[in-house]
């Protein structure tokens, strides 16, 4: 392999690799303290006080009638949510253009786990619920909480290849992108066709726009938020759908080509170049002129979508999903009996699903994958094939938020949610032990 092939490789997968890693990595360790402060919180003196808060009810009044009022727990899971789901979105627009997705038959092993891992869980939890009230929480079992299994990786350093780690990414990614359509699908409310109607119509507004070679993101901001989620969380199909949706409507080419910029680049170098020093700290105007419009030009050279990915993604990993966590991870153990936790299939279905289905449907599918010619990469052994499927199994995030769509129930909320915390511990250790 030359010098120059190593040098492509290493800049167009193994860094952009590691630097999503390492914010992974740090996202999941603020996500796990947030965690851990929800479940102190939830098991204090302060309890009564901990969920007391997030009923608070925050909205408009209109001519004296209430206009998207709803309580502080409803604005988190719908509404700062959705600003995750913008970002992986993005993430996944991104992905599907030039990244892991952009050629299936490169991808076809995780792409076959991802899928596998998400129906062999959803298939146990069924077995296990078929035919009673807590049937519809199938959804659960099925997600992949990225920012711990990541973290888990980072830890392990180069104890874990570059391959799995690929694996583990991509398989992560097709998993976001298979719960989006579950919850598009099957955790929706009664619809409301004219909010429906309005919101697709602001949907292909920005399409339109897109293909007039709009790119200003604060007009795609406006139509988005104001259009596109308000008429969606009001039309009974879950906002977060409408985050998705925007999110592919956005530009992902950019003002500047990247040709024509490195012209404007260096011509910009030259520019400067051949300006005087004025032996001060400050600069001369046409020394601020020049290196503000090579500020513009690099802002013009970066596609719109990854410019917001890349604004928004530390305020989501840090801010919204940490919030998100403090909302919903809460659970209290006072007066709590193996008759409340097991009066349902619902914590052992979300357990067994996570725990067992998502190994057992990662390494089947990979097998099955090997043995019809599909190529395994050599540093995928089956034990880290078996290490990253129980990696998979932390469920964390997106399975707590689909467990609050799919149960209105107090107690099977409950369960799942101790199915999941269950899953998701033995899970991380589990893989842990396994690939170190």
């Amino acid at each position: 392999m030359t010098s120059k092939y190593k040098q492509r490789i290493n800049s167009g997968i193994v860094t952009p690799l590691q630097q999503f890693i390492r914010r992974e990595k740090s996202a999941g360790i603020i996500l796990g303290l947030s965690v851990v402060a929800a479940l102190a919180l939830a098991n204090s003196p302060w309890s009564d006080a901990y969920f007391h808060f997030f009923e608070h009810r925050l909205g408009f009044l209109v001519d004296g009638e209430p206009y998207l009022d709803y309580s502080l727990h409803h604005w988190i899971n719908d509404g700062l949510m959705s600003m995750f789901f913008f970002v992986v979105g993005l993430e996944l627009k991104r992905e599907f253009i030039g990244g892991e997705l952009a050629d299936p038959r490169h991808t076809l092993l995780p792409i076959g786990a991802a899928v596998a891992g998400m129906l062999v869980p959803a298939l146990i939890y069924t077995a296990l619920n078929a035919g009673t009230p807590a049937a519809g929480g199938w959804g659960i079992p099925m997600a992949t909480d990225i920012a711990f299994s990541l973290a888990i990786v980072y830890v392990l350093g180069d104890r874990v290849p570059l391959a799995a780690k690929v694996f583990l990414t991509t398989l992560a990614i097709v998993d976001d992108l298979g719960a989006v359509v579950v919850i598009a699908l099957f955790y929706t409310s009664e619809i409301s066709l004219v909010n429906l109607g309005v919101g697709v119509a602001f949907l292909a507004l920005m399409l339109s726009a897109n293909k007039l070679g709009v790119k200003n993101v604060v007009f795609y901001g406006i139509i988005g938020i104001g259009g596109v989620w308000t008429a969606f969380l009001m039309s009974g199909i879950h906002a977060t759908i409408a985050a998705v949706l925007a999110a592919f409507a956005i530009p992902a080419d950019a003002r500047l080509p990247e040709a024509e910029y490195l012209k404007r680049a260096a011509a910009h170098l030259r520019d400067f170049a051949g300006m005087r020093p004025n032996g001060v700290a400050t600069l001369d105007e046409e020394q601020v002129e020049v290196i503000a419009r090579m500020r513009d030009d690099t802002r013009d050279a970066i596609p719109p979508s990854q410019r917001l990915e890349h604004a928004m993604h530390p305020f989501v990993s840090f801010v919204v999903m940490p919030v998100f966590a403090l909302a919903n991870a809460g659970v209290s153990f006072g007066g709590l009996d193996a008759d409340a936790v097991f009066s349902t299939w619902v914590a052992p279905g979300v357990a067994l699903g996570l725990l067992a289905g998502k190994p057992l449907g990662i390494v089947l599918s990979v097998l099955l994958l090997t043995r019809m010619g599909v190529t395994r990469p050599a540093g995928l052994t089956l034990r880290r094939i078996v290490g990253l499927g129980f990696l998979a199994s932390i469920g964390f995030t997106m399975s707590m938020f689909i467990s609050t769509l799919a149960f209105t129930d107090a107690t099977m909320l409950l369960q799942a949610k101790l199915g999941i915390f269950a899953a998701s511990i033995a899970g991380g250790a589990i893989g842990y032990r396994l690939l170190k």
